[in-house]
């Protein structure tokens, strides 16, 4: 069977995704590209000739994703902190960003012996994998109101364990309800939480608008309406000398580390910022 040259299809690829407003078009089509070859993007170039069938399957992908259809949900994974996350329709992507988190909630526990973890709003249960993965001592457990994202969290909880992670304590549950996880009231050392913090109207990149679910994105009027319950509920469920972890808009640097210092049992309420500056993630520790 004749073979063609998979460079010429790379860069009519990432014209037709710029063309669409995609923001990264040139790592988009290499990553579609090393998807359907299942090889590494960097890889690539040691693949210059592929079979028709892979530029035909190419072409859809881009056309797809030209539609701002996510990119994940094409390859259907995601990726956090060494740990691969199956994704799709109805469960919330990771973002890059997230990784900030993971890795001070892990210096965090540090020191800890066989520390309890609680991932609020887990959703994929990004937070709660990559954390029992770099640490398989770690008792984590992950909450989850949506009965999608709780599949999907299941799902890969059930392929990590497979690949040799501990397992995961999964809890369908709101985090805005009273009582939940009480059974860990001043019991836990570790709890993060990615929340819907979005405020409802804030415009969004159609990906985002169009595919994740709204219930995961946007968070009330200030985009604080669930932060608000996550603060209150950390508070009882750390033990002292326990860390929280709060993920939250841009918007938010000041607000999300105002709510944290309200609560007279948590102290040392610091903003974090991402790699490019802007206000990422809130962080207090209980007091003894």
């Amino acid at each position: 069977m004749n073979r063609h040259p998979l460079r010429p299809a790379l860069i009519e690829a990432e014209r037709l995704l710029a063309a669409a407003g995609v923001d990264s078009p040139r790592t988009d089509a290499h990553l579609l590209a090393a998807h359907l070859l299942g090889v590494p993007p960097g890889k690539l170039v040691l693949t210059p000739m592929v079979e028709p069938r892979v530029l035909d399957e190419l072409g859809a992908l881009v056309a797809k994703r030209a539609t701002r259809v996510p990119l994940q949900h094409l390859t259907g994974e995601a990726h956090l902190w060494g740990v691969d996350l199956a994704v799709g329709p109805g469960v919330f992507i990771p973002r890059p960003e997230t990784e900030l988190l993971v890795e001070w909630a892990l210096n965090a526990v540090r020191g800890a012996a066989r520390p309890v973890v609680v991932d609020l709003c887990t959703g994929s249960g990004a937070l709660a994998l990559s954390i029992a993965h770099h640490r398989p001592d770690a008792v984590v457990h992950a909450v989850e109101k949506d009965p999608t994202a709780l599949s999907w969290a299941r799902r890969n909880a059930d392929a990590r364990s497979a690949a040799g992670d501990t397992p995961i304590r999964l809890h369908h549950g709101d985090v805005t309800a009273p009582g939940v996880l009480s059974d860990l009231d001043g019991a836990v050392d570790l709890v993060v939480c990615n929340p819907p913090y979005v405020p409802d109207a804030t415009e969004v990149q159609p990906e985002v608008a169009d595919h994740d679910p709204r219930a995961a994105v946007f968070g009330g009027a200030d985009g604080l309406d669930v932060i608000r319950h996550v603060v209150t509920l950390a508070a009882r469920l750390l033990k002292p000398g326990g860390h929280v972890a709060i993920e939250h808009d841009d918007t938010h640097g000041e607000a999300v580390p105002a709510l944290l210092a309200t609560r007279k049992v948590l102290a040392d309420a610091t903003p974090h910022r991402d790699l490019a500056g802007r206000p990422r993630f809130a962080t207090a520790r209980r007091t003894g």
